[in-house]
């Protein structure tokens, strides 16, 4: 649970998404994105209260930043937004320009691109330019968005690597540090077509009490208050609750034997469903959450 209820919001993006609907057939080719659908950035670009916002793009977990860079302008001016800037930071010194820090501060939203997700721990931890997004995100109606790896360093127990096909094998992921925008969740992308599922009930079991998101192609989360969950997108969500494991041999059984685990909770969740990390509930929908919490207060007063 989050110690301060924070502000701003998250979304983090599962990565290979749909391409979004364009504005004629011959565009398509045009703006092919690797890691975009316009749907997702679309609902983005909807929860900044501004016109045409001043939005930066940080590209550092990415081996192509330019090109990945320009492929999120084309995608922003397809929906109107044109105040599009990068930030191509591709070595740890460059954390230390101060013209970035002075940007972030005046920027509507963020968004990281995928790429490799350690090198975004590398270069932001310890950072003026981490501590300015935490603040920002923590006391402002700032929204912090991520796709790929930009989602999976935004938890402070962040996946690093390891195989699906070895999952469930002691040692078979591999964990760091992330950002910790949220506290007690692990994040995992890519996650239906890549099977990844063992991987995130193996990285929830080496972390008791944590949450697992695993985000689907073409799928994200919308994180309010640091705990309520919104699926955006055409696929699916897969929740991992690891409060209730009773067993589990994940402390002492050998590197590369089994892992076993008892009463690990999952939920699917699609568009639209609601997940409240703090209370670790499911709903169809926000007027489902609402009508909860009203039933929950008239017990209260009676």
């Amino acid at each position: 649970m989050q110690a301060d209820t924070p502000k701003g919001i998250l979304i983090a993006i599962g990565g290979n998404e749909d391409k979004g609907t364009y504005p004629n057939p011959k565009s398509r080719r045009k703006y092919y994105l690797d890691f975009f659908e316009l749907g997702i950035l679309k609902r983005f670009l909807q929860e900044i209260p501004t016109q045409n916002p001043h939005i930066e793009v940080i590209t550092t977990a990415s081996a192509i930043p330019e090109e990945v860079g320009e492929r999120y302008v084309r995608a922003f001016g397809i929906l109107g937004a044109t105040n599009i800037s990068l930030m191509h930071i591709k070595e740890e010194a460059d954390v230390l320009i101060p013209a970035y820090a002075e940007r972030l501060q005046k920027a509507d939203g963020v968004m990281f691109s995928g790429g490799d997700q350690s090198r975004i721990t590398r270069m932001f931890l310890g950072s003026e330019l981490l501590e300015i997004l935490r603040q920002r995100y923590l006391h402002e109606n700032f929204i912090l968005a991520g796709t790929s790896a930009g989602a999976m360093a935004m938890s402070k127990a962040m996946i690093k690597g390891g195989s699906a096909t070895e999952a469930l094998m002691r040692g078979s992921v591999k964990m760091g540090q992330g950002l910790s925008f949220l506290d007690d969740v692990i994040i995992d992308t890519h996650f239906v077509v890549r099977g990844r599922f063992g991987r995130l009930m193996e990285a929830v079991a080496t972390h008791p009490k944590t949450i697992g998101i695993g985000l689907g192609e073409d799928t994200g989360v919308l994180i309010k208050a640091g705990h309520l969950v919104e699926t955006v997108g055409s696929n699916l969500v897969v929740v991992a609750d690891g409060h209730d494991i009773g067993y589990t041999n994940i402390a002492k059984v050998e590197k590369g034997r089994p892992v076993a685990i008892e009463r690990m909770v999952m939920h699917v969740l699609a568009k639209g469903n609601i997940y409240d990390i703090n209370t670790r509930k499911f709903f169809r929908d926000m007027e489902a959450r609402q009508h909860a919490q009203l039933q929950q207060e008239r017990k209260h007063i009676k």
